[in-house]
């Protein structure tokens, strides 16, 4: 079983030896305590967002993060389940503010045990804890501030072999990122009922999920926490499966001004394959910036542990938004020299679909 207690997201775990923090994580603390204390004095109070969590038997992870809300906010409109919030449509610049609270003492009832934790200067909760839950899915209760909001946990069972980790931006989401005047304008001001989907990719879930009985499927992108109440609305309103997402703090670190997406994305796949060795991986993802190459070094780095990589090739002119030129990113190729996993590739869900019905696997 992993260890209980706080766990670091990757970039603090290769930061952790410097001891004073950035001067942009200093900057950055100092405008939250303000903005906090002038919230406070108009009785804004402090609450949890929870966030969809998984485990197996012996253990969970939960995940969640400490906010101020304006008076009067109950839990659940903070809540992934709350039921408003998959009919609610808004601008995503308004998930971008937030007032955390660093150091929040939480309370984690998981299986009728309490458990508290602390989090971390970014008001962020991520704990592996003690659980007797049996496989499948379960409510986990957080509280703070005398509210108290219920998160989903996937508990995968150890007869599961297989499951399924998606990116998401241009994958199942057409956001044409990283470049960054257009991540910002897609993150912070598009209105969420305009994000396109990819074609066919809920589909094809829909129908790998069917062919998988109770195989899971993670969201994995280096997109922020700030947007997982939209994206979790994005997928359930489009028809894709249900599944923890991974996502991470877009903050300063110790060390600089941004955390690597890269390196959030190697260090979750690789904590995956740790958290469940009995699983074989399918991993998807497109052709736009770095899956390729990190599938390819993933599948390298554990022999057989991934089955199947299918990669969404993008058009030319989503080619030229997401890195500036219309071909492919040079390493694209990379899954394909990876010695084990099938690798697939298509302009979209229902040309991958093809292939992996030419390849005897749907």
């Amino acid at each position: 079983m992993p260890h209980c207690g706080r766990v670091s997201t990757p970039s603090q775990t290769r930061t952790s030896s410097s001891s004073r923090p950035h001067r942009a994580a200093r900057l950055e603390d100092a405008v939250n305590a303000a903005v906090a204390g002038f919230l406070r004095r108009r009785d804004w109070a402090p609450r949890v967002e929870p966030y969809t969590g998984y485990g197996a038997p012996g253990w969970v992870r939960i995940m969640a993060r400490a906010l101020l809300a304006p008076p009067g906010t109950r839990a659940s409109e903070v809540a992934e389940r709350d039921p408003a919030s998959s009919r609610r449509a808004v601008r995503g610049w308004r998930s971008f503010l937030t007032a955390q609270v660093p150091g929040a003492r939480v309370e984690v009832t998981v299986g009728g045990v309490t458990h508290e934790v602390v989090a971390d200067r970014g008001g962020y909760v991520d704990t592996v804890l003690e659980s007797s839950l049996e496989p499948g899915w379960h409510d986990v209760h957080v509280g703070l501030g005398g509210q108290t909001s219920t998160a989903r946990v996937l508990v995968v069972g150890p007869e599961q072999r297989t499951a399924l980790v998606s990116d998401i931006d241009d994958t199942v989401m057409v956001t044409a990122l990283p470049r960054p005047l257009l991540a910002a304008w897609n993150s912070m001001v598009l209105h969420e009922s305009a994000r396109r989907v990819v074609p066919g990719m809920a589909e094809l879930y829909r129908r790998w999920g069917a062919a998988n009985p109770g195989a899971p499927t993670f969201y994995l992108s280096t997109g922020a926490w700030n947007v997982a109440p939209a994206l979790r609305r994005f997928l359930e309103r489009n028809g894709y499966p249900g599944g923890p997402l991974l996502l991470t703090d877009w903050g300063p670190t110790n060390t600089g001004w941004f955390r690597s997406g890269q390196d959030h994305k190697r260090e979750s796949l690789r904590r995956l394959m740790r958290e469940l060795p009995q699983v074989r991986w399918v991993l998807v993802g497109d052709d736009g910036q770095h899956d390729p190459q990190i599938y390819g070094d993933i599948a390298s780095e554990h022999p057989g542990r991934v089955a199947l990589v299918a990669i969404r090739e993008l058009t030319p002119a989503e080619q030229l938004l997401a890195h500036g030129t219309p071909a492919p990113a040079e390493d694209e190729d990379v899954a394909r020299r990876a010695a084990g996993p099938v690798v697939v590739h298509g302009a979209d869900g229902h040309e991958i679909a093809l292939r992996l019905i030419d390849a005897g696997i749907l």
